[in-house]
């Protein structure tokens, strides 16, 4: 059974992001439904799952090639540049949507919601959340009296070396960071932390090197230790108890 989702869900990924030029893209934007890359687009996602399908299967076949045709003419009649992105991510999960119930269509299935939402999941969501979000609130309680003579201290710096930051840029990359190391560490992939830090420590020496600001270098330090250490910490602690749960 999950051979034919697994089917599914390949020819949609390659008929969207393989075989879909930026010149069908752009040409689809500028001209909507008159445009004949759109057709076009729909006939390689048709071709696609009738060559992955053996040539079975064919309503369901016309079935997602309609849908995914009206979803796409949505997209393109609604767009603009200030929603694009969210029109993209609605677009593919309106498709992915379609999928499984093309899916259902032709393999009846039912989900059992209590075999998913069980103790080891809400366990992996709290760890998760303490080492994102929750870490990212210590660690600026943490540095908040360093920020404040960061500041103080702005003025004498000279501001020809030193780069606008994007917005929460900062917040952002230690959130993802942490999950990594908390992933590493449910995977016993110690090695990749280790990795994880120098390609950080390499990336970060340009800017500190350049700057040569001592008390920038060392809140960077302290910022980055607490970090990694926080994620370890939730690591070990995941793994502790899912070992004792079990």
């Amino acid at each position: 059974m999950i051979l034919l989702l697994l089917k599914l869900l390949a020819a949609h990924f390659i008929g969207d992001f393989v075989l879909q030029p930026k010149k069908w893209v752009v040409h689809k934007e500028k001209h909507k439904v008159k445009s004949k890359y759109l057709y076009a687009h729909i006939g390689v996602h048709a071709m696609l799952l009738l060559l992955f399908l053996g040539f079975k299967h064919t309503w369901t076949v016309v079935f997602i090639g309609v849908t995914h045709f009206l979803i796409d003419w949505g997209k393109l009649a609604f767009s603009t540049p200030k929603n694009s992105r969210v029109l993209f991510l609605v677009d593919q999960l309106a498709h992915l949507l379609i999928l499984i119930l093309a899916y259902y269509i032709i393999e009846p299935f039912s989900i059992s919601w209590s075999n998913y939402f069980d103790v080891q999941f809400y366990l992996l969501l709290l760890f998760i959340v303490l080492a994102t979000f929750v870490s990212a609130i210590l660690i600026k309680m943490f540095l908040t009296p360093y920020i404040n003579l960061l500041n103080l201290d702005e003025g004498k710096t000279d501001q020809s070396t030193e780069g606008e930051p994007l917005p929460n840029a900062g917040l952002y990359i230690g959130i993802l960071e942490r999950l990594f190391v908390f992933g590493f560490i449910i995977a016993n992939q110690w090695a990749a932390i280790g990795l994880l830090i120098a390609a950080k420590s390499v990336f970060r020496f340009g800017d500190l090197n350049k700057g040569n600001n001592r008390k920038l270098t060392e809140y960077v330090l302290i910022g980055t230790l607490l970090s990694f250490g926080l994620a370890i910490l939730c690591g070990l602690g995941y793994t502790y108890l899912i070992v004792q749960l079990s």
